[in-house]
C-alpha cells in the first residue's frame, strides 16, 4: 500500500433529475465518474474542485456542501490488479453549474476522458458509473441523506 494517502474532490452536479458524469475509457471498458481529482498542495477542498471541474468538464462550478466521504484502498477492491497501492480519500460536494452549461470536455481532460455528459439518476449502472456505492445513494439524495462517511467502498 502507499505510504501516502491522497485527497481527492468530486462535484455531485445534478440537474432535473439527471447527473453531470465523466466518461472514461481503458483498455478493457467504458464506465463513468464524477468530475473531480486530486487536490494540490497549498489549495482547500473548494480551491482544488473548481480548478478539477475546470480542466475536465470547461465550465466554472458553484461548490456547495459536503455530501459525503468515500476512502478508497486499491488492494481491497475489484480494480487491485490495475493499481494495487492507490488509497484515497474522496470529499464529495453538492455543486451548482450555470444554466448555460453544455457538457462539453474541459481544457486538460483527464487521461482517458471520452466526453461528458448527464445521465438519468435512474439510469447510473448502465452507465458503469464508479464508485458503484453511488449507483443507489445518488437517486435517494432528496428523499434521505446518506451517511456522511461511505467507508472503504467502490
Amino acid at each position: 500500500m502507499s505510504k501516502h494517502v491522497r485527497n481527492s474532490v468530486k462535484a455531485v452536479i445534478i440537474r432535473d433529475g439527471r447527473l453531470l458524469v465523466v466518461r472514461k475509457s481503458d483498455i478493457s471498458a467504458g464506465y463513468s465518474v464524477l468530475p473531480g481529482g486530486g487536490q494540490h498542495k497549498g489549495e482547500t477542498l473548494p480551491e482544488a474542485l473548481i480548478r478539477e471541474c475546470a480542466e475536465e468538464i470547461g465550465a466554472p462550478v458553484t461548490v456547495g456542501k459536503l455530501l459525503f466521504i468515500r476512502e478508497y484502498r486499491s488492494d481491497r477492491h475489484e480494480f487491485a490488479n490495475l493499481r494495487p497501492k492507490v488509497h484515497q480519500v474522496e470529499f464529495c460536494f453538492a455543486c451548482q453549474l450555470p444554466v448555460e452549461y453544455s457538457p462539453a470536455n474541459g481544457s486538460s481532460p483527464d487521461a482517458g476522458q471520452v466526453e461528458v455528459l448527464w445521465v438519468g439518476l435512474n439510469e447510473l449502472t448502465q452507465a458503469g458509473l464508479y464508485p458503484k456505492v453511488l449507483r443507489q445513494i445518488l437517486p435517494q439524495l432528496g428523499t434521505q441523506p446518506p451517511p456522511v462517511y461511505l467507508g472503504d467502498v467502490n
